[in-house]
């Protein structure tokens, strides 16, 4: 097994499958080429400062160095996106996390596809609630 490291990298398992859990998100994505499973950590500056972001991946390499290789598929690329349960979530269950997130089957979701809750509503564009959009404003 080995560590993904280039930008690139992550970016194109960003665009892949992904398993949400409490405390991180597993990308993944399929390659045609015959290499080693190669696993990435990232921790984004909205979790915490510094040490706290460390200790967080610090815990997600320690999660697959415990995980038997054989959950993983061969010839893919696994994220870790940690989340800020990570630091106060139990160990144990995060590895149960782990080994779920392995044997479900993934979401794969379009990059710049919306899957949250806000459906229906403007982006971008927005107004003020309970107020008309200015194009639509009679004049005073």
């Amino acid at each position: 097994m080995d560590r993904l490291r280039q930008r690139a990298d992550f970016l194109a398992v960003a665009n892949g499958a992904r398993v949400n859990s409490p405390a991180f998100v597993l990308q993944s994505r399929s390659r045609d080429d015959g290499g080693p499973i190669r696993v990435g950590f990232t921790v984004t500056k909205k979790n915490g400062n510094a040490p706290e972001r460390n200790r967080i991946r610090r815990r997600l390499r320690e999660l697959v160095k415990r995980l038997d290789p054989v959950s993983m598929q061969p010839h893919h690329d696994y994220v870790l996106v940690g989340r800020r349960d990570a630091l106060s979530r139990p160990f144990a269950a995060m590895l149960d996390d782990l080994r779920i997130a392995f044997s479900k089957p993934a979401r794969h979701t379009a990059k710049g596809s919306h899957t949250g809750s806000h459906k229906g509503q403007s982006k971008g564009r927005g107004h003020r609630p309970g107020t008309a959009p200015a194009a639509s404003r009679k004049p005073d």
